[in-house]
């Protein structure tokens, strides 16, 4: 393999059962290391020593939404740089295009399937290798 795999996934839901859920999904079927936080700040907080490979966010959340921590994220050195992935209800094309021209690299519709969840992720991470291979800038 040419490209890098993300290894540790910085997961951000502030609903516990679906926290949970995916915890479960992302670290025993995907083999991830995963941080979760239940909010935007806490996010903020671990990412600097957790220097994640790619942030999930869930896009409602109190306090600081999803779109409002990843551009607090985006600030951060440790998180500058890496994929971003929301998670929502919200799936309408024209919702999906807003969060892409936000800077995420795709949207993963709630509910998910916690047994596809962690390849549907490697699949977004795969396809984001291939079109970083043909970009002609950073």
């Amino acid at each position: 393999m040419t490209h890098k795999q993300p290894q540790k996934i910085l997961y951000v839901e502030d609903e516990p059962d679906i926290q949970t859920v995916a915890l479960m999904a992302l670290e025993t079927i995907g083999g991830f290391i995963v941080k979760a936080c239940s909010s935007g700040q806490e996010a903020v907080d671990a990412a600097p020593s957790f220097e994640p490979d790619l942030v999930i966010l869930d896009v409602m959340m109190p306090g600081m939404d999803g779109p409002e921590t990843m551009e607090a994220l985006r600030k951060l050195p440790a998180t500058a740089d890496v994929d971003m992935i929301f998670m929502t209800a919200k799936v309408q094309s024209h919702e999906v295009e807003r969060y892409r021209s936000m800077g995420a690299v795709d949207v993963i519709a709630k509910p998910f399937d916690p047994m596809t969840l962690a390849s549907h992720i490697q699949a977004i991470c795969d396809r984001q290798d291939e079109n970083s291979g043909n970009a002609a800038e950073g």
